[in-house]
C-alpha cells in the first residue's frame, strides 16, 4: 500500500505542472512504466526510477504507468508476489500539483494528490498528500 501511494503521488505531480512543463514531463514521464526506488526515499520525499533502471535486487517494487488521457496503472504487489496491475484516473490540478483517483474496486480504493519535486536524470521525486472524501 505504500508503494501504490508513491505511485499515485508521482502521477499527480506529473499532471499538476504548467501547461509548457506538462510538454516536457509527458514527454519525460507519460508512458513509462516507473518503479519505486526505496532505497533513494528521504523523509517524505518519494523517488521513482524508470523500470529500464538496474535496481538492486529486491523482494518486489510497486510502480505506476500514467497514460495519455489520463488513465494510470498503478503496480502492487500481488499476494502471488508478481505485480497486479489496478487502474484509476489522473489529472492535472496546478503547475506542480497532480490529482489521483484509484477506481473503487483497487486495493484500497484511494484519492490522493501528487506534487512533484523535480524530474532530473530519469529520477523523479514526490510527495504525496490526501485529498478530503466527499460524503
Amino acid at each position: 500500500m505504500k508503494h501504490i501511494a508513491l505511485l499515485c503521488l508521482l502521477s499527480l505531480v506529473l499532471a499538476a505542472v504548467t501547461c509548457r512543463k506538462t510538454d516536457k514531463l509527458a514527454a519525460e514521464i507519460v508512458g513509462k512504466t516507473w518503479l519505486h526506488s526505496y532505497e533513494d526515499d528521504a523523509g517524505d520525499t518519494v523517488v521513482f526510477r524508470p523500470n529500464t533502471y538496474d535496481f538492486p535486487p529486491s523482494r518486489g517494487r510497486t510502480g505506476f504507468t500514467l497514460e495519455p488521457g489520463g488513465v494510470i496503472k498503478r503496480y502492487e504487489i500481488a499476494p502471488t508476489d508478481g505485480l497486479e496491475e489496478q487502474l484509476g484516473e489522473w489529472e492535472q490540478v496546478d503547475k506542480d500539483r497532480v490529482q489521483i483517483r484509484m477506481n473503487p474496486e483497487s486495493s484500497p480504493p484511494q484519492h490522493y494528490q501528487v506534487e512533484i519535486l523535480s524530474l532530473e536524470d530519469d529520477v523523479l521525486k514526490i510527495i504525496r498528500r490526501p485529498v478530503a472524501t466527499e460524503n
